[in-house]
């Protein structure tokens, strides 16, 4: 469970990194972002996790938003599996606080 665990945190930080990247893109670039090659690689690789709360969100919300609300999403499921990766790592060093 805890190696895939770790693939799942690894899995998870592609999206965030790439979400981050095109943020700091459309703030350095301003206006021409759109037509950066990076910004469009970093685009292509959240696409599988935009793409789903794309459909699930209102259509009054622009794709800005729609990337924000991304962010926030896998930042919450990062947190999480980092917890929980925690606690088993805690669990296997057999510590007394773990287990409540």
């Amino acid at each position: 469970m805890l190696n895939f665990l770790n693939i799942v945190q690894l899995l998870l930080y592609i999206p965030l990194l790439s979400l981050m990247g095109q943020g700091l893109l459309f703030v350095l670039a301003g206006g021409k972002h759109e037509t950066n090659f990076f910004y469009q690689t970093l685009r292509k690789l959240s696409l599988p996790f935009t793409w789903p709360v794309r459909r699930i969100t209102p259509a009054a919300l622009s794709d800005k938003q729609v990337a924000f609300i991304t962010f926030g999403l896998l930042v919450a499921l990062s947190l999480w599996v980092f917890a929980e990766r925690g606690y088993l790592y805690c669990v296997a060093l057999g510590r007394q606080g773990c287990v409540s």
